[in-house]
Parts: C-alpha cells; sequence; structure tokens
C-alpha cells in the first residue's frame, strides 16, 4: 500500500482560485506558511462573483452566515458554504463551495477544497482538507509537537518540513470518525476511513479502513474491507 505524500497525489484541485496554490506545492504542507499572503492578494484583486462583506473577509454567492459565528481575515468563504452558530474562523482560512463549518468548530491557516465537512466540535489548524473530506464530531487536527521542535512527516521516508505547525492532510473523500485526534503531520489518503476514538501518527494510504494503528485493511470497491 503506497503512502502518498505529494499534493498531486492527494487532491484533484478544480477550484479555479486555488490552482495555482496547489499546483505550486509539490507537498500540502508547502502550502501553509504562503495561505495568508495568498487569500490577501486574491482579496485585492476580486474573484467574479464574491463580495467582501467586512475588510479582509470575502465571501461567494449563497453562502449562509450565522449571527453568532466569527470571521477573522483574511478569509475567502466558497460559494454555499454553510458557517454554522459558534464557529471561529481565525483568520488565513480559504474554502471552495458548499462545505460546513459547524458549530463551535475552530479553523485557523487553512485549506478547504470543495464539499468539506467540519460540522460539530472540530479544530482544524494549519491544515489541507480536500474535496469531500469529513471530520466526524470532536475531532481535532493537533497542530502543534509538545517538544515544540518542528514537525517531521513518516511515510515511507522521513520528510522534515522545517514547520513547527502543521495539523492533518485529508487527502479527497478521506473520512475520520468521531472522536479522532490527528497528531502534527498526519497525511490520511484518498477515500481512507478512519474509525472513530482513534488517535494518528504519519501517513497512511488510500482506499483504505484504519481501524487501529495495526490494524489497516484494504477496502473492497463495494465499500467494505477485505
Amino acid at each position: 500500500m503506497k503512502k502518498s505524500v505529494k499534493t498531486r497525489e492527494l487532491f484533484d484541485c478544480r477550484v479555479s482560485y486555488l490552482k495555482e496554490l496547489f499546483d505550486g506545492s509539490e507537498y500540502p504542507w508547502e502550502m501553509l506558511p504562503k495561505i495568508k499572503e495568498y487569500i490577501k492578494a486574491l482579496i485585492a484583486n476580486g474573484i467574479d462573483g464574491y463580495t467582501e462583506i467586512s475588510e479582509g473577509v470575502l465571501v461567494g454567492e449563497n453562502v449562509k452566515i450565522y449571527p453568532t459565528a466569527t470571521i477573522e481575515s483574511p478569509a475567502i468563504i466558497g460559494s454555499g458554504t454553510e458557517i454554522r452558530p459558534g464557529a471561529f474562523i481565525r483568520g488565513s482560512v480559504i474554502t471552495g463551495e458548499n462545505c460546513v463549518i459547524g458549530n463551535s468548530s475552530e479553523l485557523k491557516n487553512c485549506v478547504l477544497l470543495d464539499r468539506v465537512q467540519v460540522p460539530h466540535y472540530n479544530y482544524v489548524g494549519d491544515s489541507v482538507l480536500g474535496n469531500r473530506a469529513h471530520m466526524g464530531a470532536g475531532s481535532i487536527c493537533s497542530n502543534l509537537k509538545s517538544d515544540g521542535k518542528p514537525v517531521v512527516i513518516h511515510g515511507e521516508e522521513n520528510y522534515v518540513t522545517g514547520l513547527r505547525k502543521i495539523g492533518g492532510i485529508l487527502a479527497d473523500g478521506a473520512d475520520v470518525g468521531c472522536g479522532c485526534v490527528l497528531n502534527p503531520g498526519t497525511v490520511i489518503g484518498k477515500r481512507t476511513s478512519v474509525y472513530p476514538l482513534t488517535a494518528l501518527r504519519g501517513v497512511f494510504p488510500s482506499d483504505c479502513i484504519v481501524k487501529s494503528l495495526e490494524n489497516i485493511v484494504v477496502r473492497k470497491n463495494d465499500g467494505d474491507a477485505k
């Protein structure tokens, strides 16, 4: 089972205003230091059909933002996205279309492609979430090691990132169960599902079911496991 870590292997970016960011990053964590200035440049140039609802906050059409949600700049919220009560967007957040940022969820310095769902009590910091990625209730992306040292991605080889803060990298269709903790620099492959209450570390292949760190099975075409 190949443990993919390159951006083009993990994501199919069809969001026009995110293409340059994805195409210019061989590895997804390379996007993280670029997010803030990338958003500022997009806001300065404008995006067709998007409106600046407050300084540094640009939203697309049919975005639903509940009154108790907080959005700090800079941020771009894709069309059709719903930001539910108590959500806290701490800045440097950019999403594709039709995402759900749920009640009491907190996001900072992250990129979400289309139809991402972080709907209940999630923390997503310094992370990249692919198309239709989903995080179950209470799942979090831990983005800082306890010793404060730069994060190393442990895959088929060790990738020295030089970054102190990296949360989770969820490829297209990744599904993380309720109450999971993604330790800093965890990469979940395309269409891979993770059982609830699992603590994750390292790189996980595509098309698998992660029942525990010691029990990872290949998913059949019908969605069951071998």
